[in-house]
């Protein structure tokens, strides 16, 4: 196995790499553009056909015998679902919930007013959206359910107070939906729940389809054409976000565990073959040691084949001068997930610019952030963090500003207001802030 191996004197360096990094699946690319129009092609068919057209979509690419009536999930087929699992594992999902809503309640955000001297009233209206769609990708065949993507969309909503909550996800070749998925749907006071996958389902989302009913938020990862689909409806409803492959970048130092950083290293690179794994080293001995651990431990994999693509095409061993040089250079890559595994990382974390998530020393390994810790793992990728955020309860609220004047307000402000219209040539702008002036005797 071969992982590219970079020795840097500055960041400025690594840009051959940083343009790799930002050229998978672009749009622009040959790929992107077909992706695109068939995407657009199956979102106008679930647009003008609706429920006809979704299940022909379904049979064709999930379940060749699948039925109206398996669309739709009951609440008894979850509560069957809940009770088919073994208590240890339910136990496990609940502890997840739990330290994911205890983060989340944190960032909920309330109404606020202020009260000018002149008794004028100012403020912003948090409010939840009515109904928010949730994205869950199936795994392999509806056999690894992405229950961890489903605790992750579902608590913000939860916590924001969203009233109607709806899971879909592609069904299993029985037509089914995995019963770890719909128990923890279950769990999470969930009622409404659909099988459907792929582009056909986002547009179901969008549009409405049969009795699903359409949505104002889609949150939830998904491959090329979900994130396509999501995409291309931006404006018909919100989204969290437009994310890409799974990326890790590791800044660490000599006193690092290699087999550790190896470790977390393939933990992003079996996600698939476009998936970014990369160390930024201040030792080189460090450095050549976690290349040696990569394929010991690569060996091992059960999905060996994709971790290799991944490490091959879109992996690096960085090995840089000292550490403000390793952190300078992962500002640069701006990767969804950052570890800082070295000496004293707290003193380093404010030069951190640009990351979806920072793990801080060198117990923090990506994988706690995925499933237990808290904070929310749908994160921004392909160099988007140095502009966008996680997803968070503020994905599923609107937020409204309020304005109430007094007559002293109206007095004192209504000339200008209509002086800077009229500099703007809006001269019906300017006569209705003027002629509220007849109320308050000017």
């Amino acid at each position: 196995m071969k992982i590219p191996f970079y020795r840097l004197q500055s960041p400025e360096e690594a840009g051959d790499f940083c343009v790799r990094l930002a050229g998978r699946a672009e749009p622009g690319t040959e790929e992107g553009i077909s992706v695109e129009k068939k995407v657009a092609d199956i979102l106008r068919d679930v647009r003008d056909g609706g429920f006809e057209r979704l299940l022909a979509y379904t049979r064709a690419y999930d379940c060749p015998k699948f039925r109206a009536r398996s669309f739709a999930v009951s609440v008894r087929a979850m509560e069957r679902a809940a009770r088919s699992i073994p208590a240890g594992d339910k136990e496990i999902i609940l502890r997840a919930i739990g330290n994911v809503r205890a983060f989340h309640l944190t960032q909920k955000e309330e109404s606020r007013f202020i009260t000018r001297a002149d008794g004028s009233i100012l403020g912003q209206m948090v409010r939840p959206v009515r109904r928010a769609g949730l994205y869950v990708p199936g795994g392999k065949g509806g056999e690894t359910p992405l229950i961890s993507s489903l605790i992750m969309c579902a608590v913000p909503a939860l916590v924001a107070g969203v009233p109607e909550i709806v899971v879909i996800s592609p069904p299993r070749a029985d037509g089914t939906l995995n019963p770890y998925l719909l128990a923890a749907a279950g769990m999470l006071g969930i009622r409404e729940a659909y099988a459907a996958g792929g582009a056909w389902a986002i547009g179901a989302l969008a549009y409405g389809a049969g009795p699903l009913k359409p949505v104002d938020v889609i949150a939830g990862p998904g491959n090329i054409y979900v994130t396509t689909a999501k995409r291309l409806l931006i404006g018909r409803v919100g989204i969290d976000m437009l994310a890409g492959p799974s990326e890790i970048c590791i800044v660490a130092d000599a006193c690092a565990d290699p087999a550790w950083v190896a470790a977390d290293m393939l933990s992003q690179a079996e996600h698939d073959a476009l998936a970014s794994a990369v160390v930024i080293g201040t030792d080189e001995k460090f450095c050549a040691a976690v290349a040696i651990e990569l394929e010991r431990q690569c060996a091992r994999l059960p999905r060996r084949e994709t971790a290799e693509q991944a490490l091959a095409a879109y992996g690096a061993i960085f090995c840089v001068p000292d550490a403000d040089t390793a952190i300078s250079l992962a500002n640069r890559f701006a990767p969804e997930h950052l570890e800082l595994a070295i000496e004293d990382a707290w003193s380093h974390l404010p030069k951190v610019r640009n990351a979806g998530a920072v793990f801080v020393g060198r117990q923090a390994a990506e994988a706690f952030g995925d499933y237990y810790a808290g904070p929310n793992h749908v994160l921004p990728t392909m160099g988007t963090a140095r502009f966008s955020s996680a997803l968070s309860v503020s994905t599923f609220c609107t937020k409204s500003s309020i304005i109430a004047v007094s007559r002293d307000f109206v007095a004192e402000n209504a000339h200008s207001v209509a002086r800077l219209a009229r500099l703007e040539g809006l001269e019906a702008h300017a006569r209705s802030a003027l002629c509220r002036l007849s109320e308050t005797g000017e």
